[in-house]
């Protein structure tokens, strides 16, 4: 090893992958400067078949695979190559005595754990077989031996290995080493955690049993941030390891400046809130809390409708669209002061405008598909949850986690939706078609806002909103006094509450400002007078039998 810390040429390969992406033009690579190779089962296969000289492991060890070819690997022949130190006497005398060769290249990924305990169907039986054992012992040997072995789990790295291999006459540096051993045991680290999320959450017989007895969380460094929530608090943004599909984690920052802890917080909020919806909309996020959202023919009609909610708290917002936006949106966007830009596209005449904002962040992010490979968690448990979507072949299924002082709290994401056919009209008087799909609406903004919240809408339009207060009365009324302010008429308006009103305070101050209809969960004690109280007050009154608590 040189000064640098470069090792000496590659000499011999192990390679024995489940992910063949790659495989043949990488080990033809290696081939072509003289390494030789080893390989196991389907990938010795797949490298001899394309013409390249491999050695089966069972040739090289003198002892055959066995038992379905859970052992194969496991040998000193393999592992003594692989953990003997070039630096000490004593390690190569000893391979030495006893005939094994240096392994100096190690190229393993496992077997598709997470993606078979995905499927739907899959049993305790079928998850057993594709937990990998001589995989990751490989993988951790050589990652140990870092220092003259190099290691590779990532067909993404094939090419800058070839390239450096090139470049340093068959060597890997010593930086590079560190770095491929440091992503090894991050990668080993995460296969474990996936087999313990899920087999800690089963019983012998492969049934769920609930949440895991014990709970790991695997996630890549996105990025260090200059500070958290403030200037005090160091931060980073971590990308889950199989983040759901659209989603905040996957978005690509086209300009602007690096985003903050913030930004990133209220971008999810944002994001979450527009992606709810079929129509063109747009969102505008403040703190955490929508402070404007429309729905529209356009979006730059849907921008200018949830712009004039609240346009004093729009003020350095964060603005979200579910559509592609043209030149004119932007141009009406880019008018105000703003935070963060965000949509699943934009049109070339958007990307002139809004790079005059040097400053705006710019972020695309594709809209969620309908399928996707959740995490290797849980199943269904046979158990009902009008909350929780469980179902091991659900797509939307994630998990949500709250940090505490010396814990965490984890509960599925709040995916329930609501359909016209899953209201119940509670009062006398029932909500007209037109005020129904302002109801449902009012409901979808309502589940994004910070309880306890009051949404007024109409016209596919917030109107007003109260989040976050103590009192649900208190939110009440902070609504009705954002739509003043922005010189907006609450009559004929309809209302959203994500709980129930506790008591009728709440449902006559929203019929004192002019709402006609309301949503609500029920489930008060004192429902029978809250609906008496809008019977009284000519409200029609629909019950969901779902609160939408978001602290």
């Amino acid at each position: 090893m040189d000064k640098q810390g470069q090792s000496a040429p590659i000499r011999q390969a192990l390679l024995s992958v489940s992910d063949k992406a790659g495989l043949v033009d990488f080990a033809r690579a290696l081939a072509s400067r003289g390494v030789a190779l080893l390989s196991t089962g389907g990938t010795a296969k797949a490298i001899r078949d394309a013409g390249i000289a491999v050695t089966d492991v069972g040739s090289y060890t003198g002892f055959p695979e066995m038992l379905d070819g859970r052992v194969k690997t496991l040998h000193p022949k393999v592992h003594g190559g692989i953990l003997a130190r070039r630096d000490l006497a004593e390690h190569v005398a000893a391979i030495g005595a006893h005939g094994i060769p240096t392994i100096d290249l190690v190229v393993v990924n496992l077997y598709p754990f997470r993606e078979t305990v995905a499927k739907p169907g899959c049993t305790l039986d079928d998850a057993i077989e594709n937990i990998d054992i001589g995989g990751p012992a490989m993988v951790r040997s050589a990652a140990k031996n870092w220092a003259h072995v190099g290691v590779v789990v990532d067909p993404a790295d094939y090419a800058g290995l070839v390239a450096e291999l090139g470049a340093n006459g068959g060597a890997l540096s010593r930086d590079t080493r560190f770095r491929l051993a440091r992503k090894a045991f991050a990668h080993t680290a995460a296969y474990d955690g996936a087999i313990a999320n899920w087999l800690t959450a089963r019983d012998a017989d492969g049934a769920r049993t609930g949440f895991p007895a014990s709970f790991r969380y695997a996630g890549e460094l996105v990025q260090s941030m200059r500070y958290g929530e403030n200037p005090h608090q160091e931060a980073a943004f971590y990308r889950d390891e199989n983040p759901a599909g659209g989603s905040i984690a996957t978005f690509r920052q086209l300009q602007g400046k690096e985003l903050s802890y913030n930004n990133v917080a209220d971008a999810d909020a944002a994001w979450e809130c527009v992606k709810a919806f079929d129509a063109p909309a747009c969102v505008i996020v403040k703190h955490a809390n929508p402070c404007g959202v429309a729905v529209a023919a356009s979006p730059l009609d849907a921008y200018r409708a949830a712009f004039a909610t609240d346009p004093t708290s729009a003020f350095g917002g964060i603005i979200a669209f579910n559509r592609e936006v043209d030149g004119a949106t932007v141009e009406a966007v880019a008018a105000q002061f703003l935070e963060v830009l965000m949509a699943p596209a934009y049109a070339a005449d958007a990307l002139a405008v809004i790079e005059k904002k040097k400053n705006v962040r710019v972020l695309e992010i594709a809209l969620p598909q309908e399928t996707r490979v959740r995490p290797a968690l849980g199943g269904s448990s046979g158990k009902s949850d009008a909350g929780a979507q469980e179902c091991e072949s659900d797509p939307h299924f994630r998990l949500d986690f709250k940090r505490v002082g010396g814990g965490l709290l984890v509960q599925t994401a709040d995916t329930r939706a609501m359909s016209a056919t899953g209201l119940k009209v509670v009062t006398k008087l029932a909500p007209t078609p037109a005020q129904v799909d302002d109801l449902l609406f009012a409901w979808r903004v309502a589940k994004h806002v910070k309880s306890n919240a009051i949404v007024y809408c109409g016209g596919g339009r917030t109107l007003g909103i109260g989040a976050g207060q103590m009192s649900r009365v208190d939110s009440t009324r902070i609504a009705a006094m954002k739509a003043r302010n922005a010189g907006l008429s609450l009559a004929g308006s309809v209302v959203a509450s994500d709980a129930f009103f506790p008591f009728r305070d709440g449902l006559d101050v929203v019929a004192d400002n002019g709402a006609v209809a309301v949503i609500q969960p029920g489930g008060s004690v004192r429902d029978e007078e809250v609906i008496a109280a809008a019977d009284e007050r000519g409200i029609a009154m629909v019950f969901t039998g779902v609160r939408h608590f978001r602290h």
